[in-house]
């Protein structure tokens, strides 16, 4: 049997900027907590402009986790919260109840004519934190613990494995790390997390003996260990953790457990009952196809 539950190619988009969407697809909804994932980039923007930015908009009941190869961003929430992330560091908001957030690409990248890349992921709150508070939390890259042994460098940002321990705080059991593989090194991956994928964001490399390309997310079959393979220097993503407690709607930039949450959310945006960015005015309308019910 083969050590591959799916094999999942992206769905390519243009948000402004190139995105790969790995989940959700149509054979899964979600790994572990992980209900949303993109590989956004790379993508360099024009100076004085502002192509790439992502104005302000609403989420409920996720948390979203950004994680940067190159380039830099800006974070700003309804929180207050203002915070550029750079490759290597975790960015961490739970919108809970509900929160307003905007992405911005800084000027000095801009100029400096710098890809910007990256994964964007979206983790569903366990059903008891859906209604929380919302929260912004930031980790620098040299509080996440790294490993390197026989050509396998491993960030461990989100859970503990690997006889590593992440700071980034968990809202259900998560595992999320990058890794880098050496050309020709070998990699057996255990059964660290109930749910596990294996995103490759460049190179390739083989998994129990099938290939693996450049933009496609393998889905493990629980349980097992895995041997992976490079044939050229690969870097790749691994990610997963607890089942979710059930079924969620994934809505535009909702999710939840309950349709009328989302419904309402989506009113509230409407009339304008979100609190606001402090210092923007910009916002992102809910989309014609957003009107559902």
């Amino acid at each position: 049997m083969s050590a591959i539950r799916y094999l999942i190619d992206p769905a390519v988009a243009d948000i402004g900027f190139p995105v790969q969407r790995l989940l959700p697809a149509p054979v899964t909804q979600a790994v572990g907590p992980f209900v949303f994932l993109d590989h956004m980039g790379p993508a360099r923007f024009a100076a004085v402009t502002t192509a790439g930015d992502v104005r302000p908009h609403p989420h409920i009941g996720l948390a979203t986790v950004t994680y940067l190869f190159s380039g830099a961003m800006m974070h700003r929430d309804s929180l207050g919260s203002v915070q550029r992330i750079e490759p290597g560091a975790v960015n961490l908001m739970a919108a809970g109840r509900g929160i307003v957030h905007s992405e911005r690409v800084p000027e000095d990248i801009r100029a400096g004519g710098v890809a910007v890349e990256g994964m964007q992921m979206w983790l569903a709150l366990p059903k008891a934190l859906e209604d929380m508070a919302p929260e912004f939390r930031h980790y620098p890259e040299q509080q996440l613990p790294q490993q390197e042994a026989d050509g396998v460098w491993l960030h461990l940002l989100m859970g503990e494995a690997f006889g590593l321990r992440s700071p980034v705080h968990c809202y259900s059991g998560t595992l999320f790390a990058a890794v880098r593989l050496a050309a020709g090194a070998a990699w057996s991956l255990d059964a660290v997390a109930k749910e596990r994928a294996v995103y490759v964001v460049s190179g390739g490399l083989t998994l129990d003996g099938t290939s693996v390309k450049a933009g496609q997310l393998a889905v493990l079959e629980p349980g097992v260990t895995v041997q992976l393979q490079a044939g050229e220097e690969t870097r790749l993503m691994l990610l997963g953790g607890e089942p979710l407690d059930g079924p969620r709607y994934l809505h535009w930039n909702f999710v939840s457990s309950r349709r009328e949450a989302i419904i309402a959310a989506r009113d509230d945006w409407e009339q304008g009952r979100f609190p606001a960015v402090p210092g923007e005015t910009e916002f992102i309308p809910l989309p014609p196809s957003a009107r559902w019910r």
